[in-house]
């Protein structure tokens, strides 16, 4: 488990959100608390993936499915938003590890406690069928090992009597080695007794569970997608060692033949269970394995930092599972999102080789005039119009609130502005890396917010210190014509926020494949107006003017040379409080 991350909100509807269970392809798990103290587990779709019909069409079945089904062994569904972005279902948290982790911190299971799971876990599908819906997709990791009695988690890919298989690109539901091999045959739409339409892949899925479970071994071995799956379809699972009436169990489950595989009735049956598994002293040893975190609400951190202080934890703590993205893994077609662990941050990675294109000279202005309230443009809208910089930069005020009194002043900005929410500006720079160097590109979000005076203007560029690769970023920013105006304007307070174009690891300064979400780094808030009189500039330089900011702490920047690509640079306009900001306009650089 993680603590939240800058780029997380606070809460998602009515409930507050408490830490970071998990993640995968198809989104973010967080625990959270509903507002009567209750702990749930909350799914948020990816915001990368909202716009794909069939990730939304999967996700709303997966909360039909919770909804419809009320068994003792799954999760009940408490909360969903399906109509409009964000995407997200809450069900009941179950405290304690999946059998994936319970197995990899343990090893195998004795006979004995894998009878009475499996009883368990058939009884929960037979449950789970009489409401015509079948699982798909079980497998170690969708199994919690919860106080009373194991449940079924995620039901992303279930299948409901008469439903249609969601797949892509000709890929199968499930996940290779627990997949059936009708379905593996058919490609996902399988009919027929024991197809993928009814409980006998389910039945197959149990069995090659309980083969991990039992051995401690994937069932059908290691390797590629393709070839584990091969496996399933022609070769016999892996029982080597396995008590020999368990073993003749499983292997009717995973018979080849669906017809042959007994029902989830018969499976609890044949398991022949005559106490209860909670009184098992292996299963119940195995509750331990669940994380432990401070029953209150831990502080967010920053974005993309997660920190935990030293003795943060206390006494009063409650057991929490780590729970992987169920619909993680070889096979799903969506690109798993890496989970951070709790770690400061540190430099970039040592001996990074990125090639910062020199611009010696200030790159060409650009204008983004302001929007009139009736859809109009002030300015004269030309890109490079406006006084020449050359010789007229000056560094801003050390502190522009204590500039003389202008004319309107109202309170002074904020010191600094939260990284507390999820920015979802990107700058794309322009083909050539020259121009892409010097803030030649687009940005792909509008402002929120029109500009003040007669428009903003901004420039950046990169340099090189001393030919060493990875220097540093110059940013101007101006008000056209600011001094043509007879009095000074009121103060207009601007922040400047530089985003990597990956968020970074915390502890190893590497990317993720993954577009930065974060505020990023900022500047102080700043007068625009500050060099009013002489039409000079507002020059920033990155890193050394800019920080990170959240949870009362604060960060230094990153070395450009961190991560190589588009960054983006965002301007926004600051309040007295640092939760309040809306940008202005955006542009960036390309390092590398």
């Amino acid at each position: 488990m993680d603590a939240l991350r800058g780029t997380d909100p606070a809460r998602i509807g009515e409930h507050t959100l408490l830490a970071r269970l998990g993640a995968g392809g198809m989104g973010q798990v967080y625990l959270g608390r509903s507002p009567g103290g209750r702990l749930v587990a909350v799914k948020v779709i990816r915001d990368e993936i909202t716009g794909h019909p069939e990730a939304l069409a999967r996700f709303r079945r997966e909360a039909e499915t919770v909804r419809a089904v009320r068994s003792a062994c799954t999760a009940n569904l408490i909360d969903a938003s399906l109509a409009s972005a964000p995407y997200w279902l809450a069900t009941e948290y179950v405290a304690g590890p999946t059998l994936a982790r319970a197995v990899a911190a343990r090893g195998a299971l004795p006979a004995g406690t894998c009878l009475r799971l499996m009883a368990a876990l058939a009884e929960g599908l037979a449950s789970v069928h009489a409401y015509g819906v079948t699982h798909r997709d079980l497998k170690p990791q969708n199994v919690i090992l919860g106080a009373q009695g194991p449940q079924l988690i995620d039901f992303g890919i279930a299948k409901g009597v008469g439903a249609t298989a969601l797949t892509q690109d000709g890929q199968v539901p499930g996940t290779p080695g627990f997949t059936a091999p009708e379905v593996l045959v058919g490609g996902g739409t399988g009919t027929g007794a024991g197809g993928a339409g009814d409980g006998g892949a389910d039945v197959f899925a149990l069995g090659a569970t309980m083969a991990y479970a039992a051995t401690g071994r994937p069932p059908y071995g290691t390797g590629d997608a393709a070839t584990v799956s091969y496996r399933a379809v022609h070769e016999p699972v892996d029982l080597a060692g396995v008590e020999p009436g368990l073993a003749e169990l499983i292997g009717a489950c995973v018979a080849k033949d669906p017809a042959q595989r007994p029902d989830p009735a018969e499976v609890v049956r044949r398991c022949g269970v005559r106490d209860a598994l909670v009184d098992d002293p292996v299963y119940a040893g195995l509750g331990a394995l669940g994380e432990q975190v401070p029953a209150a609400a831990p502080a967010p951190a920053p974005a993309p930092v997660s920190v935990a202080a030293p003795g943060a934890v206390q006494a009063a703590v409650v057991p929490v599972a780590v729970h992987a993205m169920p619909t993680e893994g070889p096979g799903y077609p969506y690109p798993p999102t890496r989970p951070t662990r709790p770690a400061r941050r540190h430099g970039a990675r040592t001996g990074a080789v990125v090639a910062v294109v020199a611009a010696l000279a200030l790159a060409a202005w650009k204008l983004i005039p302001p929007t009139t309230g009736d859809g109009g443009e002030g300015g004269d809208g030309a890109a490079g119009g406006g006084p020449s910089a050359q010789g007229r930069t000056e560094a801003p005020a050390a502190s522009a609130p204590g500039s003389a009194a202008p004319q309107g002043a109202g309170r002074p900005p904020a010191e600094y502005i939260e990284g507390n929410r999820v920015s979802r500006y990107l700058w794309t720079g322009a083909p050539d890396r020259t121009q892409a160097a010097q803030g030649i590109g687009q940005c792909n979000q509008p402002a929120e917010e029109k500009s003040p005076g007669a428009g903003f203007q901004s420039a950046v560029s990169t340099t090189s210190k001393g030919g060493v690769p990875g220097g540093s970023a110059s940013i101007k920013m101006r008000i056209k014509y600011a001094e043509m105006e007879t009095s000074r304007p009121a103060p207009y307070y601007v922040s400047v926020a530089v985003k990597s174009p990956h968020d970074i690891e915390p502890g190893t300064g590497k990317p993720f494949p993954t577009d930065n979400r974060a505020v990023g780094y900022t500047s102080k808030p700043v007068d625009i107006y500050t060099h009013w009189q002489s039409g000079g500039d507002v020059e920033l330089t990155y890193p050394d003017d800019f920080s990170m900011h959240g949870g009362g702490r604060t960060w230094p920047a990153v070395p450009l040379s961190a991560d190589p690509g588009d960054w983006t640079v965002v301007f926004y306009h600051v309040e007295d409080d640092p939760a309040k900001y809306a940008s202005i306009a955006c542009s960036g650089f390309q390092v590398g």
